[in-house]
């Protein structure tokens, strides 16, 4: 054997080492990769009913808010023509209330002065 073949075979002794000793975190890096497969898997098939159950959450609320949109629009209808109805009211019959009570201040203020006239005596105040 020469030299050279020495060398060479010591070369393929080291290739060897460094292969023998890398493959060892590879296997390991390759177990881990597995065990994420699965978790990933896990949480995937966790995870779809919960989308599942969000979505038919949401579209519930959708429906309930539709009903509460109309509830409001009837509210505000109703508050409208309650308003436009003490207008009204108050038109009709405030008018002729307010003439009444005028009328019958004035008659009491009348009967009152009428009632409150002054007496004369032969006496003048000076």
């Amino acid at each position: 054997m020469s030299g050279g073949d020495i060398a060479g075979l010591i070369a393929a002794g080291v290739f060897a080492v460094l292969v023998a000793l890398l493959a060892v975190p590879i296997l390991k890096l390759g177990k881990v990769l597995d065990e994420l497969r699965g978790s990933i898997r896990t949480l995937a098939d966790g995870a779809t009913p919960l989308m599942d159950e969000v979505t038919m959450t949401v579209s519930t609320t959708h429906e309930q808010l539709k009903k509460v949109d109309g509830i409001a629009s009837n509210v505000s209808d109703t508050t409208a023509n309650v308003s436009a109805l003490s207008s009204l009211i108050a038109a009709t019959v405030g008018s002729p209330l307010v003439k009444v009570a005028a009328f019958s201040y004035g008659v009491r203020s009348a009967f009152a002065q009428g009632s409150k006239a002054p007496r004369r005596s032969g006496r003048r105040s000076r």
